[in-house]
């Protein structure tokens, strides 16, 4: 049985000041954490989150296993990251787990809606995101939703918001990531993301700027990101693969993921600076 603990508020606490193309110049790994999500933190554990689980919110580009899955079987490489293995260790298990909260075509309206629940173990009533938290009971979430809704009927930032208060009435940590395509045409998907971050102070993964630099920005097409044929998407042992999307979103994924864990639970920051210049123009 959960602990009780006095909820926190969920509204938005920051008046939005950001300039319209701010999320373009945000870093790809947040250099701080905000005070509210290390007392969003703080309620997850007296509510028994699991401080060594993470969820994911997604859709195909967050699916096994091609995002995360080969950490947790030994087919990856840290090279000269290896300062990630501590994370890596911390979060056994989580990184190849099928998330309730993934599917291909998965939209945030999706994540809220009970249609899109299909798994067996999940209530009927329930909607992907309360079966992922509600199984997984993780301190953080890592969600990475827009490509599909793009085209969508429902407003992103009504639904994104509403998947953002979610996870926060949890006492889970959310982390929202950027997409690298611009499948709407105005990139004003990436620009709700960042501007719902700053609203509620959550940290941001800006994998957007992570793929500037590599060929084709990352993209195979115009939704999914480039992978090599004989490379595994968690080896970064060489330059070269780091050229590909999949490379580029695992590791610095797994960076946000140190960077933002470490944060919240007080531990001092890795000491490690990234090579620039593979992910920022």
């Amino acid at each position: 049985m959960q602990a009780s603990a006095t909820p926190l508020p969920v509204e938005p606490t920051v008046t939005p000041t950001l300039a319209p193309r701010a999320w373009r110049t945000a870093p790809v790994i947040p250099a701080s954490v905000s005070p509210r999500m290390m007392e969003v933190y703080q309620l997850g554990q007296k509510l028994g989150k699991d401080p060594q689980a993470f969820s994911k919110v997604g859709d195909c580009q967050t699916t096994l296993p091609n995002f995360f899955g080969d950490f947790d079987n030994g087919r990856y490489n840290l090279g000269e990251y290896a300062y990630l293995q501590e994370v890596v260790d911390n979060f056994s298990g989580s990184f190849s787990r099928n998330s309730r909260g993934v599917k291909d075509g998965m939209t945030a309206s999706g994540a809220m809606a009970t249609l899109w629940n299909t798994w067996k173990d999940c209530n009927l009533e329930e909607t992907p995101l309360e079966c992922e938290y509600r199984i997984n009971q993780p301190s953080f979430a890592i969600i990475s939703l827009g490509t599909n809704d793009a085209n969508g009927m429902v407003p992103f930032a009504d639904t994104l918001r509403r998947v953002i208060e979610m996870t926060l009435e949890h006492g889970i940590v959310p982390i929202l990531a950027t997409k690298a395509d611009n499948a709407e045409g105005d990139w004003s998907i990436n620009e709700t993301i960042m501007e719902l971050a700053y609203e509620y102070e959550i940290p941001v993964w800006n994998f957007w700027r992570a793929v500037q630099p590599l060929p084709q920005r990352g993209l195979r097409s115009p939704e999914h990101l480039t992978y090599g044929e004989y490379t595994l998407t968690c080896d970064f042992s060489q330059t070269d693969y780091l050229l590909y999307g999949y490379n580029a979103r695992n590791l610095t994924g797994l960076q946000v993921l140190d960077a933002v864990w470490r944060a919240v639970t007080g531990q001092p920051p890795s000491g490690f600076v990234p090579t620039p210049v593979h992910f920022l123009p």
